[in-house]
């Protein structure tokens, strides 16, 4: 992990004397993140994308359709909010935009992204917190609303899951594991990890994993 968007585990919030750092210094700093969202063109049609990387002075999304360079695009991610930012790449299946944003604005994207890096060593932190216990059963995991596919739970905690399936939703990606919500954290050889989106109580996972 980068050290540039370091923080204490114990918090979820960036800590003041990193907002307060110089936004442009840290501008050249891109975070790997995949996350779903939407976009909007000048013509004020809206089209779903993925977010690849983003920086507090731009970010780079996969799209289904192709923009023009010099088109300004506003566009939508949880976690993040709304960027507004000007074309200044294409490539194959999307763009790269130079982010449109005042000083607070990039400061406000370099908090969230600070809980973004972090996030999945918070959420590994949980885990360790949480005994894993190995389980050999069958269930499903709902992919979208039209995909579900069977699955077998290797092991499974109060905080997330093992799972062993053929299926690969990208990393990012919330699914319906049997009756819980998850979001998908890591691939492994076998399969997928989840984190549960509510922490479960030892009642919950006994009644859906015996």
């Amino acid at each position: 992990m980068s050290s540039a968007f370091a923080t204490s585990p114990s918090s979820l919030t960036a800590p003041t004397a990193f907002v307060r750092q110089d936004a442009e210094r840290r501008g050249t700093r891109r975070v790997a993140v995949v996350l779903l969202g939407r976009f909007m063109r000048a013509s004020r049609h809206e089209y779903p994308c993925k977010l690849l990387d983003i920086s507090v002075t731009g970010a780079a999304m996969m799209s289904p359709v192709v923009v023009e360079p010099g088109e300004v695009i506003v566009a939508y991610f949880d976690h993040i909010g709304g960027i507004e930012g000007t074309v200044v790449r294409i490539f194959d299946g999307g763009f790269a935009i130079a982010m449109n944003a005042t000083q607070h604005k990039r400061e406000k994207i370099a908090a969230q992204l600070t809980w973004l890096v972090n996030r999945h060593e918070l959420q590994s932190a949980v885990d360790r917190r949480h005994e894993r216990r190995t389980v050999n059963q069958k269930t499903t995991l709902k992919l979208d609303r039209d995909i579900s596919v069977e699955c077998r739970v290797l092991d499974v905690s109060l905080s997330g899951a093992s799972i062993e399936t053929t299926a690969r939703p990208p990393i990012g990606t919330d699914v319906l594991f049997g009756k819980l919500r998850c979001r998908v954290m890591r691939h492994h050889d076998n399969g997928i990890g989840v984190a549960f989106l509510d922490i479960q109580e030892p009642e919950a996972i006994r009644k859906y994993f015996g």
